[in-house]
């Protein structure tokens, strides 16, 4: 991958300098995205931004110090920014922290010319077409009339934007289709799962599932770098969930009990309430929507450091919300009908 213009040298994707590809104290250069940008404050008290720069194949963190002429050029620098970097290789409390040395910011239409965005922008693994449908089927699957009802109501609602939004920002499936990606491996958890608790509604838990964070849709915003909305910040999902639950479920005429059940289980997903969680889990199916999520939220931080593991990595950096570092065993052997 090499800019239009630029000398005829390498360009490192995050996962081949996490690899070791570059020696530490050698120079590389690599076309990133700028994914979030942080001014912070020194023990000191001397401002400097801290920049995170990702690709399709992971992200690493760099620092810029009031004291040097890059921070003074770059203090505008604005997230979702496809820029040019240029650093020497350096590792700062065993995570890879490069010192930088250049950047150069890359115009909308020579990243148009390139097609660099399909490069520097992590989507889910899966198709998200296919995903979709699979949604599509489970909603057409809910026998109750009324929830089926509710729950296409809060889907069409919504539309293309549930296909394409991110599940968080940072935590779990914080990409581009990472909403629908996390829905649907929970109602896949949660149909396996259904036959060994009898007690608790099928109908609505997988009701609950589909529309436990749509929230999310309002709350975050943009196409390739994701960040908060103004009403995001004031409300939070769980809220926006709620609402846009309760409006589809009064137009659908669903039964007042079940609506009322299907609001708590948007409004006690979170788990704790310092968490967000607006009210603790009170009945079968928000316990077992609430632990269906945490159980898929987890895993989905396992499979993306997975994803992301560089070659002969054993030890993936400390996870803030696994809060530990994850063993990281090498992909199973083919088996030999797959070869």
């Amino acid at each position: 991958m090499e800019m239009a213009g630029s000398e005829q040298s390498p360009l490192f994707t995050v996962a081949q300098l996490k690899a070791g590809k570059v020696p530490a104290g050698k120079r590389f250069a690599g076309i990133y995205l700028l994914q979030r940008r942080e001014l912070k404050t020194t023990r000191k008290g001397n401002p400097f931004l801290r920049l995170e720069f990702a690709d399709k194949t992971g992200s690493f963190g760099a620092n810029l110090f009031d004291d040097s002429t890059l921070y003074r050029e770059n203090q505008e620098l604005p997230e979702g920014a496809i820029v040019r970097v240029e650093a020497n290789a350096e590792s700062y409390n065993d995570s890879f922290s490069p010192r930088l040395l250049a950047l150069e910011t890359i115009s909308e239409e020579q990243a148009e010319q390139q097609n660099l965005l399909q490069t520097l922008v992590e989507t889910c693994p899966e198709n998200p077409e296919k995903l979709f449908l699979e949604l599509l089927e489970a909603i057409e699957n809910i026998s109750d009339q009324g929830l089926r009802h509710t729950v296409e109501g809060v889907i069409n609602e919504f539309g293309e934007n549930f296909k394409t939004a991110p599940a968080a920002i940072a935590m779990h499936h914080a990409y581009r289709h990472g909403l629908l990606e996390h829905t649907v491996h929970m109602i896949r958890a949660g149909k396996a799962l259904l036959p060994l608790y009898p007690e608790v509604h099928a109908d609505l838990a997988i009701a609950g599932i589909i529309v436990h964070d749509v929230g999310k849709i309002d709350e975050y915003q943009g196409s390739s770098v994701f960040r908060k909305t103004p009403l995001g910040v004031m409300q939070g999902h769980v809220v926006l969930g709620y609402r846009a639950v309760r409006k589809a479920g009064l137009r659908n005429h669903l039964d007042p009990d079940l609506l009322e059940r299907l609001e708590h289980i948007v409004l006690s997903h979170q788990g704790e309430l310092e968490w967000g969680a607006a009210a603790m889990a009170a009945t079968p199916e928000a316990v077992f929507v609430s632990m269906v999520d945490n159980l898929d939220a987890k895993m989905g931080m396992v499979q993306r450091l997975l994803r992301h593991r560089a070659e002969g990595q054993e030890l993936s950096e400390r996870h803030l919300g696994l809060k530990t570092q994850v063993v990281l065993p090498d992909p199973p052997a083919p088996s030999p009908d797959s070869v």
